[in-house]
């Protein structure tokens, strides 16, 4: 009797137990589906970033660890190579690294970037936060000239290590909080990293920013007449930055160079070409939103050299493309003759756009003085053209 009611009990439950057996795996399904979903809308928009829910938000990337090349350490003589050019060949195939701190609508999103005349594009290092505050206050401060959008943003990736590279990437978010100008990425800055800086700098305007007119891409210790550069970059005809623009101090017949003791060395392990294509300097250069979307198709094809200047070069040699030399770019600092004339009157620099290594001081006095209402240049301009040295207004 009891056999009979347990199975006449089993019989009655079976039914609610399948039920809720469904309406297990309908919720898991219908969980997993907008799961998926949602993944494919991140993947969709920026890979495989998130959005931070704030004003200023930052996406965070979740790119997997690079893994080093050990096959670099067969190359002839590696055992020889500082630890610097050996680490550079273990890794000089990782382009993708983790986004500390990011502004995806500097430009005002993707869409409406074109409303963004030139872009300035300031390369700099955590420790240089006096030069950073010194640009925003400047030739980099963020301002309608001529009818026409200036916008800034600097790049960086991280220094030190332990406390101290806490200290300093703390700093970076606080500046970030005040004036959501900073883009960095978490990989060790030095010299052999500043093209994988520009590298992640233009995957970053691709996504962001790829109607910007132009760009201005500099050193923290340079001094841009930013009117000057919207003015000449207004008066280029046919050009809006839809076509070939990339101009800057210009580099001809340059070789690698092989001494050990330079600080540009380049070994023949990480570069055997005999000479490097025309390039310009890095220190300031002006260029297109067209080139620069070239440049960073270009440089998915060309392995990665320390120099960054020469490997934008390289990109658009190989893109069939030529920089040209714009005589108002100053990139290995300026001369002028003469004792009778001070090295830093401040006619010479209103000629000019861009003048190399510059202290934030010299930068800071030196914007005030090209624009105040009272400066007056005749008088030294026609003793320079008297004594042949040479001042460009383009």
């Amino acid at each position: 009797m009891f056999r009979i009611l347990r199975m006449k009990t089993i019989r009655t439950r079976t039914p609610l137990l399948l039920g809720v057996l469904l309406v297990v795996v309908y919720l898991c399904k219908n969980l997993s589906d907008h799961k998926t979903i949602h993944l494919q809308e991140d993947v969709k928009n920026n890979g495989s970033e998130t959005r931070a829910p704030s004003k200023n938000s930052s996406y965070v990337y979740s790119w997997p660890t690079c893994e080093q090349n050990l096959t670099a350490a067969n190359s002839s003589d590696f055992s020889s190579l500082s630890r610097m050019i050996q680490d550079f060949l273990y890794y000089r195939h990782c382009r993708h690294f983790p986004m500390l701190l990011d502004t995806p609508d500097k430009c005002g999103g993707a869409d409406e970037s074109a409303d963004v005349f030139l872009l300035l594009v300031i390369k700099s290092s955590p420790v240089n936060y006096e030069r950073r505050e010194v640009l925003r206050k400047t030739w980099a401060k963020e301002r309608l000239y001529n009818g026409v959008w200036i916008r800034r943003i600097f790049i960086s990736g991280t220094t030190a290590s332990g406390f101290q590279k806490e200290r300093l990437n703390k700093l970076l978010k606080l500046e970030q909080r005040q004036y959501n100008d900073i883009i960095q990425w978490d990989f060790q800055e030095s010299l052999f990293n500043l093209t994988l800086k520009q590298i992640l700098f233009h995957e970053w305007m691709e996504r962001n920013c790829p109607h910007t007119r132009f760009l201005l891409n500099g050193d923290d210790d340079v001094f841009a007449n930013t009117d000057n550069i919207v003015e000449y970059l207004q008066g280029l005809k046919d050009n809006n930055g839809s076509k070939h623009l990339f101009t800057g101090h210009l580099i001809t017949n340059a070789r690698p160079i092989r001494s050990s003791t330079s600080k540009y060395f380049i070994p023949f392990q990480v570069d055997d070409s005999d000479s490097y294509p025309p390039y310009c300097g890095g220190g300031g250069l002006i260029m297109s939103v067209y080139t620069a979307l070239v440049i960073f198709n270009m440089s998915q094809s060309i392995p990665i050299i320390p120099i960054d200047d020469v490997y934008i070069g390289m990109c658009l040699a190989k893109a069939g493309l030529a920089p040209a030399s714009h005589m108002g770019v100053r990139t290995l600092g300026w001369y002028i003759p003469s004792k009778k004339l001070d090295k830093y009157d401040p006619c010479y620099f209103k000629e000019h756009l861009v003048v190399h290594r510059l202290l934030p001081a010299d930068i800071y006095l030196m914007w005030h003085k090209i624009h105040a209402p009272d400066l007056k240049c005749s008088n030294s301009m026609e003793w320079l053209k008297e004594n042949q040295t040479v001042i460009y207004r383009w």
